[in-house]
C-alpha cells in the first residue's frame, strides 16, 4: 500500500472507532436513569445517612448530590455518558486499532501484542474494580473526621471528580508491575537485578501509593500498596523463568559465557540437497 492509501485506511478506521464510541456514549445516556448513577452513586449513599446533608436514608433513592449550576445535571450525565461509552465499545475500537497494526507484525509480535493487550486489559479492569469496592471505607473515614456536628453535602462535580481520579489511580498502578515484565522480555531489565532491587521496589510501591491516591488516607493507600507488591513479586517469578529459558537457548547455541563486546561464533548453514544450484544448460550456436 502507498502512503496515501495508510492515511485513508487510517482515517477510516478513526471514523469507525468514533461511531463506535458515540454509540455506546449514547447507550450510556439512556442507561444512567436505568441504573448507571445508581451504580455511581452507590459507594456514597452506603455511608451512614446521619453524615449526609441531603437525604438521611439508606437506599440510592434517599441519597443525592448537590448541582449548583444551571447545566451542572447535563454536564454531568454526558461526563458519565462518555466515559460509560469508551468502557462499552473498548472491544470495537480497539479491534480497529489492532487492525490497523496487524499487518505490519510478524507473527511472534502479534502473539506478544495480543497477550500484552489481555494482561493490561484485565489488570486496568482489577485495578478500577478494588478501587470501587474501596470507595466506601475511604468515604467513610474521610467524611467521618468531620465530626458528628457536621453534615455532608457533596456536589456532583466533585464527587463524579473524586470516584473517576480513584478508579483511573488504581487502575494505571495496577500497570506498572506489567512494565517491569516487558522491559525483562526485551532484555533490558534482569532478574538478578530486580531481585537485589526487591527491598527498594516494595519500599517504592509503596510511596508511589502514597502520592497517588486522591484520598491519602491509610486504608486507600493500603489497599492499593498491597495487591501492587503481589503483582511485582509475580513479575519478579517471571523474570526468573525468562531468564532460565534465556540461559539455556544461550548454552544450546554455543553463546554461553560470552562477554557484550565478544563476536559470537558463526554457524555454517547446513546445505541440503534440493538446495544445490541448478546445472546450466551449455549455450546454443544458431547458424547464421
Amino acid at each position: 500500500m502507498t502512503l496515501v492509501a495508510h492515511l485513508k485506511e487510517l482515517r477510516n478506521r478513526i471514523a469507525i472507532a468514533l461511531l463506535f464510541i458515540l454509540l455506546g456514549t449514547a447507550v450510556c445516556f439512556w442507561w444512567y436513569e436505568h441504573g448507571l448513577g445508581t451504580f455511581i452513586r452507590a459507594p456514597y449513599c452506603s455511608i451512614p445517612g446521619d453524615d449526609r446533608a441531603l437525604g438521611t436514608g439508606s437506599t440510592t433513592g434517599d441519597c443525592r448530590l448537590l448541582v449548583t449550576d444551571v447545566f451542572g445535571g447535563a454536564l454531568i450525565r454526558l461526563k458519565i455518558a462518555f466515559i460509560g461509552g469508551v468502557v462499552v465499545s473498548a472491544p470495537f475500537w480497539l479491534y480497529q486499532i489492532w487492525g490497523f497494526i496487524t499487518p505490519g507484525l510478524k507473527r511472534n509480535e502479534k502473539r506478544y501484542g495480543v497477550a500484552f493487550v489481555a494482561a493490561s486489559s484485565s489488570l486496568f479492569a482489577l485495578g478500577a474494580v478494588l478501587a470501587y469496592f474501596s470507595l466506601k471505607a475511604g468515604l467513610t473515614l474521610l467524611l467521618g473526621l468531620a465530626g458528628d456536628d457536621v453534615a455532608i453535602a457533596l456536589t456532583a462535580q466533585d464527587y463524579i471528580g473524586f470516584v473517576i481520579s480513584i478508579l483511573l489511580a488504581f487502575g494505571v498502578s495496577f500497570e506498572v508491575p506489567l512494565i517491569a515484565v516487558v522491559l525483562n522480555l526485551i532484555g533490558v531489565l534482569t532478574y538478578a537485578v530486580l531481585s537485589r532491587s526487591r527491598r527498594w521496589i516494595f519500599f517504592l510501591t509503596i510511596v508511589f501509593a502514597a502520592f497517588i491516591t486522591p484520598t491519602q488516607d491509610p486504608f486507600t493507600m493500603l489497599l492499593m500498596a498491597g495487591p501492587m507488591i503481589v503483582l511485582f513479586e509475580l513479575a519478579i517469578q517471571v523474570a526468573r523463568v525468562v531468564d532460565k529459558r534465556r540461559a539455556r537457548r544461550a548454552v544450546a547455541d554455543g553463546l554461553a559465557g560470552l562477554d557484550d563486546d565478544e563476536a559470537s561464533p558463526l554457524v555454517a548453514p547446513t546445505v541440503r540437497l534440493d538446495d544445490a544450484p541448478a546445472p546450466i544448460d551449455e549455450p546454443t550456436t544458431t547458424p547464421r
